[in-house]
């Protein structure tokens, strides 16, 4: 079974001594220290022009990713303060280390806040885009020249891994990353096994993958730091830290009730069909008088989502506590939520947003682009990197290259590295970015 002393590690890539919670600076927390590093990181920046859902809208109040995680962020520490109280009651040896109910929420907060830093533009489509463009698309002749685990990195290319080779990748004077606490990216990895073998059991842990194999090394690092429990499974595959629970739960509250939330304010569902299924939510906790007196739709919307998430919040929080020892030993194998009293209205909730907001005209016309404009991209990219390796490039293709940064022009003796790189320089991209890039490299320089 995992014991929190270990998995509440402040250990960063490099130390060689323990880091004691005890004797850290309280008015610069190691775990508080990760938030700010993210928040300041370029990865992070650019999620402000990366789609959430409804794509490059010129309304003031749909969400981007940037948005959506520093609201992620806010109910994750707010999961985690409240889970952190009562696990400080349960096991008082974590006060006599130095250990607060802050710092539960501190951890939660920074995983949260970063947890879709590795998606790629034009939302959950671009991860497939780069994965189609390996199978079906010009990427296919690559196979032979690849082992199984790293073309399946490629074919199912994956946010989660991305964002784990952002996090801990080493650069040219920036060894190990953002170097942020082990504590942070345990909680941060939703999945951590390899790309294969794919999807052996039902457990959620096996739902995706949560690093590549160029980043093995690493995570098996942070992995044995946290005393993550193995699976007894073939690959390398790990039960979850139990905090990731929580950065999952706060997720899943956010994306359910704020983007249904987008999609009532935009007209694409009813008002009044919409607002009868957040009611069924939050039955037990509005306020009639209050809400009846709102007289703009935009305030009864906002009331009803505040009231859900608050709702959601609580259910998670008990779920959490009522199973702590089945996440700990690594048995509790859905999300909080999927067990929550409340499925039913949640699953209602999206099935109506998939119906109306993700298949909506502009959400489908935007995917279809993005499939093109990355496989566009990817093409030019791995071809001038290729060619330039095997020593044949032409002047388009140094001219290209002169459009890839330098951090993605690394000599890389293997193809898998020079794919990599250039799948991670495409899946950095903004959605707006890309769309001019892949102008230019059309000949369209207007």
């Amino acid at each position: 079974m995992m014991n929190w002393e270990q998995l509440l590690s402040l250990k960063r890539f490099g130390d060689t001594q323990k880091r004691e919670r005890i004797k850290q600076d309280e008015t610069r927390l190691g775990f508080e220290v990760d938030f700010d590093r993210i928040i300041f990181s370029s990865a992070f920046r650019s999620l402000q022009d990366k789609t959430q859902v409804i794509p490059l809208s010129k309304t003031d109040f749909v969400h981007t990713r940037l948005t959506h995680s520093l609201e992620v962020s806010v109910v994750g520490r707010t999961l985690g303060r409240r889970v952190g109280k009562v696990l400080l009651e349960r096991h008082p040896n974590l006060k006599d280390l130095g250990y607060t109910f802050n710092d539960f929420g501190a951890i939660v907060a920074a995983a949260s806040v970063m947890h879709d830093i590795g998606n790629p533009p034009f939302g959950h489509s671009g991860e497939k885009a780069i994965g189609e463009y390996f199978k079906t698309g010009n990427g296919a002749k690559y196979k032979e020249q690849l082992t199984e685990k790293e073309y399946q990195d490629l074919i199912d290319f994956e946010g989660n891994a991305n964002g784990f080779k952002i996090l801990t990748e080493s650069n040219q004077g920036t060894e190990g990353g953002l170097r942020l606490s082990y504590a942070t990216l345990g909680a941060f990895m939703k999945y951590p096994k390899e790309s294969l073998p794919k999807k052996p059991t039902k457990h959620i842990v096996d739902k995706k993958y949560g690093f590549f194999q160029s980043e093995k090394e690493a995570f098996l690092d942070v992995a044995n730091d946290l005393g993550l429990q193995q699976k007894e499974s073939s690959g390398v595959s790990y039960y979850r830290h139990p905090l990731a629970y929580l950065v999952e739960a706060a997720d899943d509250i956010c994306y359910t009730i704020i983007d249904f939330e987008d999609g009532i304010n935009l007209g694409l569902i009813d008002e009044d069909y919409a607002l009868e299924y957040m009611i069924k939510l939050v039955k037990d906790t509005i306020d009639s008088k209050k809400y009846h007196s709102l007289q703009y739709k935009k305030d009864r919307v906002s009331y009803l989502r505040a009231l859900a998430i608050g709702v959601l919040i609580n259910e998670a929080v008990d779920i959490f506590l009522a199973n702590e020892e089945a996440i700990l030993n690594g048995s509790f194998e859905k999300s909080l939520l999927d067990k929550c009293k409340y499925e039913a209205q949640i699953n209602d909730i999206i099935k109506i947003s998939v119906d109306k907001i993700y298949r909506s005209k502009d959400v489908v016309e935007k995917e279809v682009a993005g499939y093109k404009i990355i496989a566009d991209l990817l093409d030019v990219f791995v071809t001038a990197l290729n060619n330039k390796f095997e020593g044949n490039q032409s002047n388009y293709d140094k001219l290209v290259l002169n459009l890839l940064p330098k951090e993605y022009q690394q000599e890389k003796e293997s193809l898998y590295g020079r794919v990599m790189q250039v799948s991670g320089f495409i899946a950095s991209l903004s959605d707006g970015y890309a769309i001019r890039l892949h102008k230019k490299i059309k000949g369209n320089i207007i």
